[in-house]
């Protein structure tokens, strides 16, 4: 009887797949960013992954890291100078008392956020400008409206190419143009937010109905530092479009922008460095990075071939049936491995088959909207539930998995039926 061989590919794939597990479950209650690094350096000190395309794998996160720094940076400035409270003072004022109607303003701002600014910037700037919103207008349980930030931060992710960075690292170079773009996808978007909300407002309308929202908030005038860092918010915006349609990676851009907006405020301050940086949710960068490295170690096992192959024959056979299952399929693994490691082994597996328009089209929305299902599908929940965590909120990955459940399937379904109507 032959004994069961543990091969390199295997042992590779099994670490891959318990940093994952790790990074679902937080066992004894350890940051995700722990078991990603764990997973990560086992694969080197076990000599599963050369050290030098391990950093290989960490330096092809350069511009996520940069996007990221940038937008903590402007979200950290903003929340200490005042800004998040502010807009949460209008906010509230302009919801007149009605539960419902600040749910549909805070869906709407979400809705623009993620537009113009991407997902993950949806998770990390208004967050806790909802959370202030929230506490502004004493309503008891502020978890309806936090988690309009999620879901929508996901939903809205691919109205244009800057909306999500997966977006731009699915198409490369073969990016179409934006007046394309919008001709895909501007049906699937539609129908996905939409279906995302009613969703939403149905399953959180009983607690919305039971709690009241005050019409009276106490509104300090927002400071000429809260007024620059609202400002830098809004030209990152106009940066990252800018940059987008001369087809620039994006980091680079927004870390600039941020660490300017930060540099101008903490001039005006005349100090508050210090704070700033020690308050800033340094941990997701590791967690990025060692994502990064296993999606290295899953390619050096020859993994990304044979999705290729696969790909390529499923489109010569059925290319409408391909587009249907492969849109549904990276929604599933999105949220096994996280949607950047699978946007990445995904879009290049798109990209070495050459496939059609539309079924790239339907991967990118699986990528996209497939994380709405659990709380480790993208980095923009990840990002979500260390904001609320900052705030003493956690939301269990079960209580978010029950509901996602019910938000994601019929938003996918809409999208790609959507994609595949689009001219």
């Amino acid at each position: 009887m032959g004994g069961f061989a543990l091969t390199p590919h295997l042992a590779t794939w099994g670490i891959a797949a318990l940093a994952t597990l790790g990074v679902i479950t937080r066992p004894m209650g350890w940051p995700e960013a722990v078991w990603a690094v764990l997973g990560a350096s086992a694969l080197v000190l076990l000599g599963l992954l050369p050290v030098g395309a391990a950093w290989d794998g960490v330096l092809k996160g350069g511009d996520v890291y940069l996007f990221l720094i940038g937008m903590m940076l402007m979200s950290e400035v903003a929340r200490k100078e005042g800004l998040f409270d502010w807009l949460a003072g209008l906010a509230v004022r302009a919801a007149r008392g009605s539960a419902t109607r600040l749910f549909a303003l805070v869906y709407a701002v979400g809705t623009l956020v993620t537009v113009f600014l991407s997902n993950d910037a949806c998770a990390v700037v208004l967050t806790p400008a909802v959370y202030a919103a929230t506490r502004a207008a004493k309503v008891r349980d502020p978890l309806p409206y936090l988690f309009i930030c999620a879901f929508i931060a996901n939903a809205a992710s691919f109205v244009l190419p800057i909306s999500n960075p997966a977006n731009l690292v699915v198409f490369a170079d073969a990016m179409p143009p934006l007046t394309r773009w919008l001709a895909l996808f501007a049906l699937p978007s539609m129908l996905a937010i939409a279906a995302t909300y009613a969703v939403l407002r149905i399953t959180q309308g009983p607690t919305l109905r039971a709690q009241s929202v005050a019409t009276e908030v106490e509104g300090a005038p927002l400071s000429r530092t809260g007024l620059v860092a609202g400002l830098g918010i809004v030209a990152t915006g106009a940066v990252l479009i800018a940059a987008s349609a001369l087809g620039r990676d994006l980091g680079l851009p927004t870390f600039a922008a941020g660490l300017a907006t930060t540099l101008i405020v903490l001039l005006m301050r005349r100090g508050g460095l210090v704070t700033v940086v020690r308050d800033v949710s340094w941990g997701v960068l590791p967690l990025v990075a060692g994502l990064f490295v296993l999606v290295e170690a899953l390619e050096k096992t020859g993994l990304l071939g044979r999705i290729a192959e696969g790909l390529k024959a499923a489109v010569g056979t059925a290319p409408e049936a391909t587009a249907w299952g492969a849109g549904a399929l990276v929604a599933v693994l999105s949220n096994l491995v996280n949607n950047l490691p699978a946007g990445l082994i995904a879009g290049a597996a798109v990209q070495a088959a050459a496939v059609p328009e539309r079924v790239a089209g339907a991967v990118l929305i699986g990528i996209d909207l497939g994380p709405n299902l659990s709380v480790t599908g993208s980095l923009a929940t990840i990002l979500w539930l260390t904001a609320l965590r900052r705030e003493g909120i956690d939301v269990s990955f079960w209580r978010f998995l029950k509901l996602g459940a019910l938000v994601m399937p019929p938003a996918l379904l809409l999208a790609l039926a959507g994609l595949l109507l689009a001219p």
